[in-house]
């Protein structure tokens, strides 16, 4: 690959027509310099959307009920009903397709303004009664102490978990809250625990920041709810359809609570899955898109470095021929130009990548500095892999654009090269 001779020809072609090189080689580099801005712009936006799932369980789906709209089995329309614990239960046990099922009640706060007081501190907070399994769902980060657990639930224990909010009202700054009271409508209970939102910008319900989580089965206790649930967050293992375990979900729940089979209202449904879905195949189209408008803007600048090399196999023609008649094979001119036009293509390739790179760290750089926490810049990079990969595109674009020139060069024969003026 190394021939001195060839690339003194190559440079002492280049160093003679400096302008019209650096013209060359400006949109090659311009391509690549934009498709790696694009790329690291596209996986910083890609990082931020995953960071906002977090822990969160992507395979999953709520379900509440709703009225009736269908007279059956001597109930009217327009009946309201609600799911129960035995309901939970008879799902846990039915549907090996359920990994995790977590009930919630009150999920928008019990009625009343200051419903959480503590000594003379008072507040108006959400206060949801749910199941272990639901940290496992829409995590929570537990800033000290635990989450509600099953012992909570079976004894039903007067525990609460508070939001991060929820103790600066109603603590003192410095103050540790685990072991003490608070007053939730007139009942006492023993905070266990301190939440704020975990990784994931989802959150189904209240905000965590502001709410007290006590044990479902308390909840219903306390406060005359009998076995009541207000809606599920069900997780399905991993190899199974979501959307068909909403469907035997729902129709299990109609069944149970005398509901017609065809009154597909009164089980209300939202499949987070599907959503997900849709956000990821967004991320996915918008990651083709870039790759498709980069790539369009490199092959106009690979054309330009084909039609210059044109212009500099015209300009050399007699050199060619002379050449030729000395001897060179139509293989070391062909290699010659391809290797020229290969040369162009990934020098100015390589200066692109590393200079897109120098400005998506830069722009890390930046918004780190100036204390920027959004994932859209503090995230962006570009994966080295991909690079290479971008790099061999250009090489084998390099190539393309140098075959072209290289097939007019062998194809004048010698007698006519010489005779070129």
């Amino acid at each position: 690959m190394f021939d001195k001779e060839k690339w003194q020809e190559i440079f002492s072609s280049l160093k003679s027509n400096k302008m019209r090189t650096t013209l060359t080689v400006f949109g090659v580099f311009w391509g690549i310099f934009m498709l790696i801005i694009m790329l690291g712009l596209g996986m910083g936006f890609k990082n931020m959307i995953q960071e906002g799932f977090g822990n969160f369980a992507t395979n999953s789906l709520l379900i509440w009920p709703q009225q009736t709209t269908k007279a059956y089995k001597g109930f009217p329309k327009n009946r309201a009903f609600m799911f129960t614990n035995e309901d939970v239960q008879i799902i846990k046990d039915k549907f090996p397709e359920v990994e995790f099922i977590a009930p919630k009640l009150g999920a928008f706060g019990i009625e009343g303004a200051n419903n959480a007081t503590r000594g003379t501190k008072t507040g108006a907070f959400s206060v949801e009664g749910t199941y272990p399994e639901y940290n496992l769902i829409d995590p929570s980060k537990i800033l000290s102490g635990r989450f509600v657990n099953d012992i909570d639930i079976k004894k039903f224990k007067k525990v609460a978990i508070i939001g991060k909010y929820v103790k600066e009202v109603l603590f003192e700054k410095d103050e540790n809250p685990i072991g003490e009271y608070i007053k939730i409508n007139g009942i006492y209970f023993e905070v266990v625990g301190v939440m704020s939102r975990g990784a994931s910008n989802i959150s189904l319900g209240s905000n965590k920041d502001r709410a007290i989580v006590i044990p479902l089965t308390t909840f219903q206790k306390v406060y005359n709810r009998g076995n009541d649930v207000g809606f599920c967050a069900v997780t399905a293992v991993k190899e199974a359809n979501i959307a068909l375990v909403q469907q035997k979900v729902n129709t299990f729940l109609r069944s149970r609570h005398s509901v017609a089979p065809d009154d597909y209202q009164a089980v209300g449904g939202f499949n987070l899955a599907k959503e997900f879905k849709k956000i990821f195949g967004m991320i996915s189209s918008i990651g083709i898109l870039i790759w498709i408008v980069g790539t369009a803007t490199l092959i106009a600048g690979v054309i330009g470095i084909s039609n210059i090399m044109l212009v500099v196999v015209k300009e050399r023609t007699k050199e060619i021929g002379i050449q030729r008649a000395l001897g060179a094979t139509p293989f070391r001119i062909m290699n010659n130009i391809m290797t020229e036009a290969i040369f162009l293509t990934a020098s100015s390739g390589y200066v692109g990548i590393v200079m897109g790179v120098g400005v998506i760290e830069l722009i890390k750089m930046v918004a780190s500095k100036t204390g920027s926490d959004n994932p859209f810049f503090t995230h962006a990079g570009v994966n080295l892999n991909i690079a290479l990969m971008a790099l061999l595109i250009l090489i084998i674009f390099g190539a393309l654009a140098g075959f072209i020139p290289a097939k007019r060069a062998i194809s004048i024969k010698p007698i006519d090269a010489l005779r070129d003026e």
